[in-house]
């Protein structure tokens, strides 16, 4: 296999407790699509081909493990009432149903490759995605599909984000558990419920995720975000990998999260917007539960692909160290995904890597809406161009 050694690193992210720390140049050798060495420059092994990225910092690519990508449409005026005083209630989320619907498929599939693209331009070099804008057998099936095919590494089917107007609450829960379901099965790995006033109660979230288990799919909850309310519990009791928005906590919620393997994914910027307060991850964190960062990159309530943005609202409005948010939007949305092959750099891990055009990482969180992306490399391709040495330094 070609190997490539990325050299001249000032500043070495690999959340690898045995591998490189301090100031560099560090370097990284890929192999194939891994991570086959990292350390001081100087001892770095010959490569078939090399880059020097001249003192800037290194970090694995951001893990963006909570999006909604396969819609059609646009929800500009619902933001514009909302900026203006119109507090932000989930029933825009109807709009993009009607939209998605009315798409073709290549209308979809397109929208969702500019999107990724747009993600992997700013970093993020592993994204999942999920379903939820179709709400019937048909649209859910065509969108987990498109999903699997749209260059995203993890899909989520979220039948019960809404249930449509045309159907009763119980009928519509028994399609997501039963027909839906089968229909998407193939295409996703995980099952997610929006357990929310006005959206589904516990005793449905809970069906949901036993529904998916039973068909060997992970479960994931929307919960707590626009008010305290039971998907905490129902995703810790539920086994779920993560809890995501988790905005709204109360103290058992924070036990719950710490004493069990759910993650609590956070969604920093959808709070910005919808004007909910800053996500709790001080107390997250200082209570011992594992943080999770992501994007919820949607047409209405949040529509931005920025990790960076997500690290430096962190940092800024909820406590977190620099070092933490990082680890959050890195390593947490790997554990947000259980997966083990992303969200670090140690040796054996995918080749994902983040080139920031500055000599720190600090940067991503001092200079909110600054872009500091340098270069990037997604399962060791080259996915944007590399640093030129004549470019200006750091």
């Amino acid at each position: 296999m070609t190997t490539q050694l990325i050299t001249g690193i000032g500043e070495l992210t690999t959340h690898d407790p045995e591998g490189p720390g301090g100031r560099g140049p560090f370097a990284v050798v890929i192999e194939g699509d891994r991570v086959a060495w990292t350390g001081p420059a100087r001892d770095a092994p010959a490569c078939d081909t090399a880059v020097d990225v001249d003192g800037r910092a290194v970090l694995p690519g951001w893990v963006d493990s909570h999006t909604h990508l396969v819609f059609a449409g646009d929800r500009r005026d619902e933001f514009a009432q909302r900026v203006a005083g119109r507090p932000y209630a989930a029933a825009g989320i109807r709009t993009t149903v009607t939209a998605t619907r009315a798409a073709s498929d290549a209308d979809l599939a397109a929208r969702l490759h500019r999107h990724v693209a747009e993600a992997v331009g700013q970093g993020t070099t592993c994204l999942e995605t999920k379903t939820g804008y179709g709400l019937s057998v048909a649209d859910e099936a065509r969108a987990a599909r498109i999903a699997r095919h749209g260059g995203v590494d993890e899909v989520t089917f979220l039948g019960a984000h809404l249930t449509p107007a045309d159907a009763t609450a119980e009928d519509y829960l028994d399609l997501v558990c039963g027909p839906m379901l089968d229909a998407v099965a193939d295409d996703v790995r995980w099952i997610d419920v929006f357990c929310e006033e006005g959206a589904f109660d516990a005793g449905a979230a809970a069906r949901v995720l036993d529904a998916g288990a039973a068909r060997g799919l992970g479960g994931r909850v929307h919960g707590n975000q626009l008010g305290p309310g039971p998907g905490v519990q129902v995703a810790v009791t539920g086994g779920a990998a993560s809890v995501d928005h988790a905005t709204h906590l109360t103290d058992a919620d924070v036990d719950a999260l710490a004493g069990s393997a759910t993650v609590a994914t956070l969604l920093p910027a959808c709070d910005l917007v919808t004007g909910q307060p800053a996500p709790p991850a001080r107390r997250l964190v200082d209570a011992g539960a594992t943080v999770a960062l992501a994007s919820n990159a949607n047409p209405g309530s949040c529509y931005t692909t920025s990790m960076a943005l997500c690290v430096s609202l962190a940092v800024l409005r909820s406590g977190l160290s620099v070092d933490e948010a990082v680890r959050a939007a890195t390593l947490g949305g790997a554990r947000a995904l259980r997966r083990d092959d992303v969200g670090h750099l140690r040796v054996g891990a995918r080749a994902d890597l983040h080139v920031l055009d500055t000599p720190t990482v600090v940067d991503v969180a001092q200079r909110p809406g600054v872009p500091l992306t340098a270069a990037v490399w997604r399962a060791g391709r080259r996915a944007t161009p590399a640093p030129r040495r004549e470019e200006v330094r750091p």
